[in-house]
């Protein structure tokens, strides 16, 4: 990521988002767990030490008659050590159901992403990394907005860069208590290529068990890109539907959001 400013100014830039980070994780929610925005894939490559990220954005998914998602969602990465990230999301939540509307702050979203492979001197290595993720209850349940129970997410992500083309993926198991849940797999692997020096396209493949007694499992498709204004302005956007299941599941679903990276 590329800084700001050096010096003083560099320091500043730093303690306040880190700080942010501090205030976020007590103070706001999310409905839904997002991975490496645009995408629900991630990957295993902390924010570079010292530097951070902030995205604005919205995203959602539509099902059986249901509209579900956040906006706007605010969320923040820190690189606090060299191979490791603290990372918060906190969205104003929505859910909308038999022409019933209902926004609010949903489930507030903390974490940690420790890269345990870098990649070797050169980084064309394989890298590794884990992101537990820990999503607090503090969304209304009663109007769809949170799920009432406090969520975990254990994942193992991996990498691998050939020239413009980089793939990663991997997956995890969702602790997912409350009555008629039940925990489930998430697991995706995702494919993009540099383009040209502004933008960044590529598509992923999803799959997710069932996360309910009487629901079903799903497999689902996005495209999307990073185009980048500058060193420090992207824009994030993709777009996408399910395989299996997708009338119960995701007729259709996207995100689009701003990035500032520092």
């Amino acid at each position: 990521m590329a800084a700001l400013a050096s010096g003083r100014g560099e320091t500043a830039v730093h303690m306040a988002a880190a700080i942010m980070l501090g205030l976020g994780v007590g103070g706001f929610a999310s409905t839904s767990a997002l991975a490496g925005p645009p995408f629900r894939t991630d990957d295993p490559v902390p924010v570079d030490y010292q530097h951070g990220e902030l995205y604005l954005f919205a995203s959602g998914t539509q099902a059986k008659g249901t509209n579900e998602g956040v906006a706007p969602g605010i969320e923040a990465n820190y690189g606090f050590t060299p191979n490791a990230m603290l990372h918060v999301i906190l969205p104003g939540a929505y859910s909308r159901e038999d022409g019933h509307a209902n926004w609010g702050y949903g489930d507030t979203e903390i974490g940690i992403k420790y890269r345990f492979l870098d990649g070797g001197p050169e980084g064309t290595g394989l890298m590794a990394g884990i992101f537990p993720l820990v999503v607090v209850p503090t969304g209304d349940e009663n109007q769809g907005i949170g799920g009432g129970e406090t969520q975990v997410f254990l994942p193992l992500w991996l990498q691998k860069d050939f020239g413009p083309w980089t793939t990663y993926g991997g997956g995890g198991y969702w602790v997912n208590p409350g009555s008629g849940n039940q925990d489930y797999w998430f697991a995706g692997w995702l494919l993009q290529r540099q383009v040209t020096d502004h933008l960044v396209l590529g598509g992923e493949v999803f799959y997710q068990s069932a996360d309910t007694l009487d629901g079903v499992g799903s497999t689902g498709f996005n495209l999307g890109g990073i185009y980048d204004f500058s060193p420090q302005h992207h824009l994030l956007f993709s777009a996408g539907t399910g395989i299996q299941n997708a009338s119960e599941t995701n007729s259709f679903s996207y995100y689009l959001g701003y990035q500032y990276t520092f």
